[in-house]
């Protein structure tokens, strides 16, 4: 029985996926495998049971990534699944930028009271007029699950949009719609558009580039929206900007000490995937997840170990070793299981930095002698017998 303990509250939607041969526990150290939202996990004992760690969402920074991968610990993340969420919250951002929709409910609010506000709001709208988005340049920096609905979406509504993503994937140009207009560099999007919206992974290249060199090439108004990450954004730097009205609006989903104080911001207490739906498809597909790497042992969106996929095992017996990325170790996996007088049918091998993953399927039973040969070679870290 493979025992499954949630960290967080996890919509039944998804956990309804696990079939009768798994059982939760409330037990972190008897686990084998994990769904985690938002609990911190850094000062958490890793057990000799957990297999893997699924995050229902994108963000793993609760999650001590080198920890886990060190106990050959495969951890999930669920990208995309939240992404229409985001994406509506985007637009939604927009528009609360562009039209004073939050000055004109707040008057409405503080009015009530008055018997004739029908009338005294005709004077009073002037104040809380704005512009509209279309024929607006909206630049989508990050062309992803959600900078990619978020293009297509700004195209469907008169946009002109601009894309930069030196990283996007077969499949992330095939979704973009032929509309967008595809960028070399960042500075082409902060000289030429409106509204920036950023939508990158915090990587040394990205971590705070949105500073006061950047927003200096921008348009003097421009609107700038953050629902990725806190640190892609200096908030010395836009604090000044906005204090100058070199930026018309900071639109940020992560609000800080600093920046819920500034003027000109809205913001919003990181509510990006806080809709039902964006809760149970993260959690469908984090169960997804963890089933298939459980029962086949197959790696799908894994933030630490290689993708590494054989399918479904049709063969006797299928291992899988997580090991340090060293010379020799795939010789060394094949003369184990030579020595022993077996046979490898298939057999899948990739590499992650300083890790890597193996799946081998034979055409005999793994024997006990086997799997301790594998245990003794320098850098392995785990094995499993799937079948």
């Amino acid at each position: 029985m493979v025992k499954v303990n949630c960290l967080n509250p996890i919509s039944k939607v998804g956990t309804s996926k696990f079939t009768d041969n798994y059982e939760f526990t409330d037990n972190f150290e008897e686990a084998n495998a994990v769904l985690v939202r938002s609990a911190a996990m850094h000062d958490m004992e890793l057990s000799d049971n957990l297999l893997a760690v699924a995050r229902a969402g994108a963000g793993v920074n609760n999650i001590p990534l080198d920890k886990c991968a060190e106990k050959g610990v495969v951890v999930f993340n669920t990208p995309g699944a939240n992404a229409n969420g985001v994406k509506e919250l985007v637009l939604c951002g927009m528009l609360l930028a562009s039209r004073d929709i939050i000055g004109g409910n707040k008057w409405v609010e503080n009015n009530k009271e008055d018997e004739n506000i029908n009338k005294t709001m005709e004077k009073a709208k002037k104040n809380f007029a704005g512009n509209e988005i279309m024929g607006k340049k909206l630049g989508v920096i990050g062309l992803g699950a959600i900078g990619s609905l978020i293009a297509n979406a700004a195209t469907e509504l008169g946009m002109e949009v601009y894309g930069y993503d030196p990283f996007i994937s077969v499949d992330g140009a095939w979704r973009l719609s032929s509309e967008v207009k595809h960028v070399n560099t960042r500075e082409e999007i902060y000289k030429e558009c409106d509204f920036i919206t950023v939508h990158t992974p915090l990587l040394d290249d990205t971590r705070e580039m949105i500073n006061k060199d950047t927003i200096a090439m921008m348009k003097d108004g421009v609107v700038i929206l953050n629902f990725a990450r806190d640190l892609l954004v200096c908030d010395d730097d836009m604090i000044a900007a906005l204090e100058s009205g070199k930026v018309k609006r900071y639109v940020t989903d992560f609000p800080n000490a600093k920046i819920a104080k500034a003027k000109n911001v809205i913001a919003t207490p990181h509510l990006g995937a806080s809709t039902e739906e964006s809760e149970d498809n993260c959690a469908v597909m984090a169960v997804k997840e963890l089933k298939d790497f459980i029962e086949n042992g197959n790696i799908i969106n894994s933030v630490n170990y290689p993708k590494c996929d054989l399918g479904v095992c049709d063969k006797v017996t299928r291992i899988t070793i997580c090991h340090k990325n060293i010379p020799n170790m795939i010789g060394q996996l094949s003369s184990a299981v030579a020595a022993e007088g077996m046979n490898i049918s298939d057999m899948v091998d990739k590499s992650r930095g300083d890790y890597a993953y193996t799946i081998m399927d034979l055409d005999s039973k793994a024997t006990a002698e086997l799997v301790e040969k594998i245990e003794a070679i320098e850098g392995v870290i785990k094995v499993r017998i799937v079948k």
